[in-house]
């Protein structure tokens, strides 16, 4: 018996049977191997942690755009706060933490650079139905891996598909919303938790709000500090999911869930649409449609910046050049971004 067969043993033991057995996933599009060592969940988060994509989301804005100093946030960063809840979630709850993490770690693959400036300026110049959850599961399908994509599970792929919920509701009605496993369902609640909390620490230390404009509601149920808010909300989803007719039904309590509710509404009020905020993300969004516009007319410059990010092996023909250049701008990363643009339209400033 392999190392793999040995943990797939284990997992029966002591995984509840609402979680996701790796031995019973329903597997990757192309047949492969699998491994006598790792989990194919555990293949899955390595294959994601190894990628370019992965690597890329460091110089990717979360809120506030990364040279304003380095202690903010970065999609990165992000990841790594969600993935972490994720697996802490999945643990308590004896589901399966490898397939959690590997969610998490690929949800935010496809995000643009300059955070959400960046996904709207796309929604106008190239689709309104780009999102950047289509674009991860596209990057992991497509776009890696010199175009042959990461061969990743259905369980992990749809879990980054569904990953997304707007401002809509923490836990939708509609099922359909939502992936197929309670590992994808938690990755995207604890995607929620992350963002409220980290962009809320953000917004203070830039000095957007200042703590005493917290709702007072908000601080009183969910804590005062990053790591009460968290913890409270965490554990509020532990204990609030109940099994009801032989079914797992994740819930948050109405207490929280109101709070959550508000604290969300007072970031987009007092920090997404902040005039500090808005005006980067103007700036930003100038930067990607000149970009994209650039782009559509130079094919050569195109294709050559794509094989220096590995992606030209992708069959260019099988796209269009909109979703060719579409794919290079939703890839690149702010840093990059900003030296394309000062390389294009200002070439005199390197002299």
């Amino acid at each position: 018996m392999s190392i793999r067969e040995e943990f797939e043993k284990r997992e029966r033991k002591f995984m509840s049977p609402f979680g996701c057995l790796s031995s019973e996933s329903r597997g990757r599009a192309e047949d492969e191997e699998p491994s006598s060592v790792r989990t194919v969940f555990q293949v899955d988060r390595d294959r994601i942690v190894y990628s370019n994509a992965f690597r890329r989301l460091k110089h990717k804005t979360q809120v506030f755009l990364s040279p304003l100093g380095d202690e903010y946030r970065t999609r990165l960063t992000h990841t790594l706060e969600v993935s972490q809840i994720a697996r802490t979630i999945t643990r308590a709850m004896s589901m399966n933490e490898d397939l959690a993490e590997a969610i998490a770690l690929g949800h935010d693959l496809g995000h643009t650079p300059f955070g959400h400036s960046g996904e709207t300026a796309l929604k106008e110049i190239y689709s309104p139905d780009f999102t950047h959850n289509d674009q991860s599961l596209r990057v992991v399908e497509k776009l890696e891996n010199k175009g042959k994509g990461l061969n990743l599970t259905h369980e992990v792929r749809e879990g980054i598909l569904k990953h997304a919920k707007g401002y809509g509701k923490i836990i939708p009605d509609d099922p359909n919303e939502l992936a197929g496993t309670f590992e994808g369902c938690i990755v995207r609640i604890a995607d929620i938790m992350a963002y409220l909390n980290h962009d809320l620490d953000d917004a203070v230390r830039s000095g957007v709000i200042r703590e005493d404009q917290i709702p007072k509601f908000c601080t009183r149920v969910l804590g005062s500090t990053h790591s009460e808010r968290e913890t409270t909300m965490i554990c509020d989803l532990i204990s609030s999911s109940k099994i009801k007719n032989n079914k797992l039904v994740l819930s948050i309590s109405d207490d929280i869930n109101s709070a959550i509710a508000a604290l969300r509404e007072f970031l987009y009020d007092n920090v997404y649409r902040s005039p500090k905020v808005h005006t980067e993300f103007v700036r930003a969004k100038k930067i990607i449609s000149e970009l994209y516009s650039f782009f559509l007319h130079d094919e050569e410059l195109l294709l050559k910046e794509l094989e220096g990010m590995e992606m030209a092996g992708y069959n260019h023909t099988e796209r269009s050049k909109e979703r060719l250049v579409c794919d290079f701008v939703a890839s690149i990363t702010d840093r990059y971004a900003m030296i394309l643009y000062e390389r294009i339209f200002f070439p005199l400033s390197q002299v």
